[in-house]
This record gives C-alpha cells, sequence and structure tokens, in this order.
C-alpha cells in the first residue's frame, strides 16, 4: 500500500472563502431567453445620461448573481459592452461597470472568465487601475478631494475584478506579467491606512498571482519587500489588519531563506491562529447589537435580515447560496463587527493554507519516486483523484531551523484546536441571524484546513516533536472524538477528506511505531461504510487504507481473526463493486496488506475462503487485445497494476496453504 502525500493548497476561485465556483452553461437557443432583462439593460448603456448608465451597471451586477441569466447576457455580448464602462467620464458609473464585470465573472465561473478575458476585457480593465492609481496621488487636489472615496471605491471592484480573471485564466496572469500590473497593486496595498478594504483586496490579489508564478517572483523588488515589512510590522489589533498581515505573511514564504524573515512569517501565522473565533464571534456581534439596536430589539433586526434574504431572492432559513455564485464578500460597510469576523475566519483559513504548503515541496525527489509502490503509481495516473481541489505532493522534509520555530510558536498545537469542531455558541448565533450565517461556511472551512494542514505536519515532523507515543495516541483519540461525535460530519465530504487525509496519515505512523490504535472495530466499520460510500474518490482511498492500516496491525495481535474476517470482507466488497479502479486497487492493495502474514490473518482467511474469492475475481481484471479500447491508457495501468498485483498475491497464499 503506497504512502500517503501531502495536499498542498492552491486558491480556490474567486473570493477567500474558499469556495469553488460552478461554470454556467451557454445555450444557444435565445428562445429560452424571451423575458430576460439583459437586452433591455445593455440598451439602457448606451445612453448619454450618466445615471441610467449607472442604473443599468448596477443593476446587471444583481441580475447576474441569479446565473440562469448569464448565458442571456453572454449572447448579447456583454463583456464587450460594460467594459469601455471601465472608462467612462462618471466615476459612478466607472464602479458600477466595475462591479457588474465583478459579479460576472465571480457567479459565471471559469468559462465565462476565460471568454471574458479573450474579448479583451484587461486592457480597460489595466487602464482603469492606473487611472485610480493617478486619482490616489492627485486625493488632495481641489478637482479629487470630493472624489477621493470614490476612486477607492472604483479601485476596489477593479482590484477584484481582475483579481478573479487572474484565478481562473492563465492567460490573464500572463497579460498581469506583460502589463506589469503588480505595482499598481503595490500602490493599492500601500493605501491601508486610508482603505484598508482596498489594501486587503489587492492583497488577496497578490497573494493569487504570485502563485506557482516564477516569472513574477523573480522580477519581485526591494520596494516589494518594503511594502510587505511596513505591514507586518504594524501593530494595529483589528482583525482586518490581522488578515492583511497574514496574506503579507503568505508573500514571505518566497524568501524564508532568512532566520529573521521566517521567525516574522511564523509570529504572524501564530498570532492568526492563537486567537478564538468560537469567543470573539459572539463579541463581535454583541459589539453591532449594541450600538446598531436599543437593547431587547434583537427580533427587529432578525425581521430585518429576513427581509434582506427576501430581497436576495431567498426564502426564509433557506441554505445559503451554492459556491458557484457566493459573493459573501460583498458586505455594507456599515457592518463593521461582521467584516472583522469575516476577516478573523479568512485570516486564520490563509495562515493554515500558508503552513501546509510550507510543509509540501513541489515534486519528489528521485528517493521517493523509486519508493512508490504500485498503488502509489495506480493513483498518479488515475484521473479520479482529480476529484479534489487540492493537487498531491510528496512530504518535505522540514529544515531543522523551521522546524524548531514552527514547535517555539506552538504552531502544532494552535493547529489541533482549529481542528476541533466550531463554538456551539458560535454556530447558534450564525443560524439565528441570517445575515451572520455566511460565517457557517467558513468557521468550518477553518476546521477542514487544520485537519489537512495536520496530516502535513504529521508527514513532515518526527515523531518526537509530537510528544512521543503519548502524543501520537492523545491526537488519535482527538480525531476519533470529531468522526463519531456527530452523524452530521459524515455526510460533509469535505470535512470526510480532510479527516480521513490526517487518520489515514497518523494511524500509518502510529504503525510503523507499533503504538496501539484507538478505534474500536465497531467504530472502524461505522466510519469506513460512511467513507467508502462518499462520492469523493480521495474518501474511498483514504478509508481503505485506514481498513488495510488497522489490518495490518491486527494481524499481529492475538484473537484478532473475527475482526480480520470482517475488515477483510468489507475490503473484498469494495474490490468487486465499486465502479473506479483507483478504488478497487487500493481495496486489494489494503486486502493484501491485511492478510500479508500472521496466524491470526491465516485464520481469517481461510473462514473467509479468500483464496477462492480472489480467483473468482481475477477473471474481472484479464482483459482481451479487443476490450482494451474500452479504457484510457491511464485507466490501463491501473488495470495492469491491479491484474499483476492478484495473481503475485494468489500464487502467495497458494504456496502458504500446503503448509498446513
Amino acid at each position: 500500500m503506497g504512502k500517503t502525500k501531502n495536499n498542498k493548497f492552491k486558491r480556490p476561485s474567486f473570493s477567500p472563502d474558499g469556495l469553488p465556483a460552478t461554470p454556467v452553461k451557454q445555450t444557444g437557443d435565445e428562445s429560452e431567453d424571451e423575458d430576460s432583462p439583459a437586452a433591455e439593460l445593455l440598451d439602457k448603456l448606451q445612453s448619454p445620461s450618466a445615471d441610467v448608465r449607472e442604473y443599468a451597471c448596477a443593476s446587471i451586477s444583481r441580475v447576474v448573481q441569479q446565473s440562469q441569466t448569464i448565458p442571456g447576457f453572454l449572447q448579447r455580448d456583454a463583456v464587450r459592452k460594460i467594459g469601455p464602462l471601465l472608462l467612462d467620464r462618471s466615476l459612478a458609473v466607472r464602479e458600477t461597470a466595475a462591479g457588474a464585470l465583478r459579479n460576472l465573472s465571480a457567479c459565471g465561473g471559469p468559462e465565462v472568465c476565460e471568454d471574458m478575458v479573450r474579448q479583451d476585457a484587461l486592457t480597460p480593465l489595466s487602464a482603469l487601475l492606473r487611472e485610480c492609481c493617478t486619482g490616489f496621488d492627485m486625493s488632495s487636489s481641489p478637482t479629487m478631494k470630493g472624489q477621493k472615496r470614490t476612486v477607492e471605491d472604483v479601485a476596489n471592484e477593479a482590484v477584484n475584478l481582475l483579481w478573479n480573471l487572474c484565478e481562473s485564466s492563465s492567460t490573464a496572469v500572463s497579460v498581469f506579467n506583460k502589463a506589469g500590473l503588480l505595482d499598481v497593486l503595490l500602490h493599492c496595498l500601500q493605501r491601508h491606512p486610508q482603505n484598508m478594504e482596498l489594501a486587503i483586496s489587492a492583497a488577496h490579489c497578490m497573494h493569487t498571482v504570485t502563485e506557482e508564478n516564477e516569472e513574477l517572483v523573480r522580477n519581485v523588488n526591494a520596494a516589494v519587500f518594503g511594502v510587505l515589512e511596513n505591514i507586518l510590522s504594524s501593530t494595529h489589533t483589528s482583525m482586518e489588519y490581522t488578515l492583511l498581515r497574514t496574506l503579507a505573511a503568505g508573500k514571505r514564504t518566497h524568501d524564508t531563506g532568512c532566520s529573521q524573515t521566517l521567525t516574522a512569517l511564523t509570529t504572524t501565522l501564530s498570532h492568526s491562529l492563537s486567537l478564538d473565533a468560537g469567543e470573539l464571534i459572539p463579541e463581535l456581534w454583541h459589539a453591532e447589537s449594541a450600538h446598531a439596536r436599543p437593547a431587547g430589539h434583537e427580533a427587529e433586526e432578525m425581521e430585518e435580515d429576513v427581509r434582506d434574504e427576501k430581497m436576495n431572492g431567498r426564502k426564509p432559513n433557506e441554505r445559503m447560496s451554492k459556491p458557484k455564485n457566493d459573493i459573501s464578500d460583498l458586505l455594507p460597510r456599515d457592518r463593521l463587527e461582521l467584516r472583522e469576523a469575516k476577516a478573523l475566519l479568512s485570516a486564520q483559513q490563509t495562515s493554515l493554507e500558508i503552513i501546509v504548503n510550507m510543509c509540501c515541496s513541489d515534486e519528489p525527489s528521485d528517493d521517493e519516486w523509486e519508493e512508490m509502490s504500485s498503488s502509489d503509481e495506480s493513483e498518479v495516473c488515475a484521473d479520479g483523484m482529480s476529484d479534489t481541489n487540492s493537487s498531491l505532493f510528496s512530504p518535505l522534509c522540514l529544515s531543522a531551523e523551521l522546524h524548531t520555530i514552527l514547535l517555539n510558536h506552538s504552531i502544532p498545537q494552535q493547529i489541533l484546536k482549529k481542528a476541533e469542531f466550531p463554538s456551539a455558541a458560535a454556530l447558534e448565533l450564525c443560524s439565528k441571524y441570517p445575515t451572520w450565517k455566511c460565517l457557517l461556511k467558513k468557521m468550518h472551512r477553518v476546521q477542514c484546513r487544520a485537519l489537512t494542514c495536520l496530516h502535513n505536519i504529521l508527514s513532515s515532523m518526527d515523531t518526537e516533536s509530537l510528544d512521543g507515543a503519548s502524543g501520537l495516541q492523545a491526537v488519535a483519540q482527538h480525531l476519533s472524538s470529531l468522526v463519531f461525535s456527530s452523524a452530521e460530519a459524515l455526510k460533509d465530504e469535505e470535512f470526510l477528506e480532510a479527516v480521513t487525509s490526517a487518520l489515514r496519515s497518523l494511524l500509518q505512523i502510529m504503525a510503523t511505531k507499533n503504538i496501539p490504535q484507538c478505534m474500536t472495530p465497531h467504530q472502524l466499520m461505522i466510519f469506513c461504510e460512511a467513507a467508502t460510500s462518499c462520492e469523493l474518490v480521495s474518501v474511498r482511498v483514504n478509508a481503505l487504507a485506514i481498513l488495510g492500516i488497522t489490518g495490518s496491525s491486527l494481524s499481529k495481535e492475538k484473537n484478532t481473526a473475527d475482526t480480520l474476517q470482517l475488515i477483510g470482507s468489507a475490503l473484498l466488497n469494495i474490490a468487486v463493486k465499486d465502479s473506479n479502479l483507483v478504488v478497487c486497487g487500493e481495496a486489494l492493495d489494503a486486502l493484501f496488506d491485511v492478510f500479508a502474514d500472521g496466524d491470526e490473518a491465516e485464520k481469517a482467511g481461510k473462514n473467509m475462503n479468500l483464496l477462492s474469492s480472489l480467483k473468482a475475481l481475477q477473471p474481472g481484471f484479464r482483459l482481451r487485445k479487443e476490450g482494451r479500447g474500452k479504457y484510457s491508457p491511464d485507466q490501463l495501468c491501473v488495470l495492469d497494476n491491479i491484474r499483476i498485483n492478484l495473481k503475485r498475491f494468489i500464487s502467495y497464499l497458494e504456496n502458504l496453504n500446503p503448509k498446513k
């Protein structure tokens, strides 16, 4: 059975929430779109009245939040019609035009973003951003004084649009590099004393465009590092400043050769993770309530929130929008406490992602490639693994210096704390008040990021750094309590992917150290039954690996034959019935590990007629020449590995039987 690889986070599409977008399908039949408001609104963009143009852009911005309306706008060349308004004479029109394109990109998905780039939306956008930066510099002049805030509003919408496009399109990143737009983002970052919202948007955009962008990273100069250092050294205690410092720290990971930089980076991440969202979110809500409503008027606020939801097209208590059109970062400026709460959770999510990436390398070493087992090869060549949102990478052995710094800042303990379920009080409060519901997904996402981070830390740090066997057993008990404390948790795919990865890594380490496992056979089967029925291939593979690791450990103990037979039957059933070849291969690999050695394993194998069952399974993996055309090269790779390993194990069992 192959060793587990670490997850490295790529920024998910469109928002710091980590919520991916779903592409919008464009239909060629306009007859279905007769009632679309697109035609009328796009016509209004040509009005000589700035007020009418502003109204049209604002209306488009609102309408495209309903993704079913987007094809109607795309069919009528909306991008080319809205694009020139980014340079309209009216700053109000510029702002609403940028907002319309921003929402179109956020709600339309990657295909819409690519289409916007192809239609040259970046040319007027780049010009707009440079004009905005000039407006910052001219803010003291009489003509700009009254419009300074508006210039920054325009810039914020434009930066968010740029962020969306670069997140989804490599062409947009290439244009960004050639146009030298990093200077623009730097200018926006420097506005943090005057406009934190703009600075955070710029920091998020920079966080995206510098990822895996060697051309840009090579050209980062002292001026960029100077701005980042200025932000990192700020002492403001607001949550938005915490988020800004965290994003700035993320950019310094490109320059971790310096001990001082590494310490400053880790200090920033540690501070972010040390904050208790479970306490702070209720405090922020009470602070908002105190100045927004007189005492005893909470019901009034709930009624207003329900009215807001109705205006946004949702029924009261209906679940929040699906990820494809999540624009929850567009919070009103007067909801300062809500913005602070959102910034706190975004900072913690980003901190965890940075730590995950610090514990990963981009390529396996030569030794790691040679050590990969056949099941690893199956996982690599099967496209089923692409169901996850993260790319898979091999562990990076942390440098002694980074190892020490992480421990000195209590990073592993903070990660473990964040891996717990969110505070019940915070969850109840956010569930009760609709405008705070946007935080629910963010709280759970922080937990999932922490679990993935824990997986990487376990793979990258030596056992003694985690307090040896007793420390690992404590972590194991913690993960087990997470899994079995909530029936709903076993239905959450994102949580299952994160917790199974962490548990797989932990159990593998414990098995190599001969440390007793913590789950009872009953718990193990409940957990794996839920995980193996999950649609995500990675979750099913992790669950099977966990069964294999646990079974292999139990095979070395006495009086475990019944449990081994239970595990073996489950693995065999999955190998026969699962439709995904990667999962079948992992089930068989786990089966081979469980029954590879030991008297208890041999007894269980005989009781369940393992040899005859495997022989009956063998023909299903033999392909005649004419049948190979049904499978892709990657699938054939997996099938060949399964066939070879199955043949070898059957031979092993046949040679084993005559001894008795």
